[in-house]
């Protein structure tokens, strides 16, 4: 049986499907359009979702690289009750979001660091989103966010 989770919800791929790109999946089968196609070939991280807890490029994962694998999307970091997940309000909070569309993508590759490092350095933390390309807020107010990110959750 080929089966993802995604957000925590189970789904059987039939097999006509298998070969159909994790980002396709996503936005055209499953209606989680928050994730975002940028380029289409992995350079751009719009697209960047967590696979059993680390950032990839979902434009370039076929869906059959993603059976028996845990995949979260922008979608599944708010709580049940529809509170923010701490990074998503330090993006706020921090002015890090203009025209919106890296955010998700950057969202994930700063949850996927923070999962690996409670208290990354800036350097650290450039590096971790040094694959998402963003043409509006210089990154300053990005690498603020995730600063600010980790700070609240280390004390929770």
């Amino acid at each position: 049986m080929n089966e993802i989770t995604v957000n925590g919800v189970v789904h059987e791929i039939p097999e006509s499907d298998l070969e159909m790109s994790l980002i396709d999946y996503l936005r055209n089968k499953l209606d989680l359009t928050g994730t975002k196609n940028g380029c289409n070939i992995g350079v751009c991280g719009a697209c960047t979702v967590l696979i059993d807890g680390k950032s990839k490029r979902s434009c370039v994962v076929k869906l059959n690289k993603a059976v028996g694998k845990e995949i979260v999307t922008i979608e599944g970091m708010e709580a049940a009750d529809g509170t923010l997940h701490p990074i998503q309000q330090a993006f706020i909070d921090a002015g890090a979001i203009q025209c919106g569309f890296c955010t998700p993508g950057m969202v994930m590759s700063a949850h996927s660091l923070l999962l690996q490092d409670k208290d990354p350095s800036r350097d650290r933390i450039k590096k971790a989103i040094a694959g998402n390309l963003c043409r509006c807020t210089g990154y300053q107010q990005i690498i603020d966010a995730v600063e600010n990110a980790a700070e609240v959750m280390r004390k929770e």
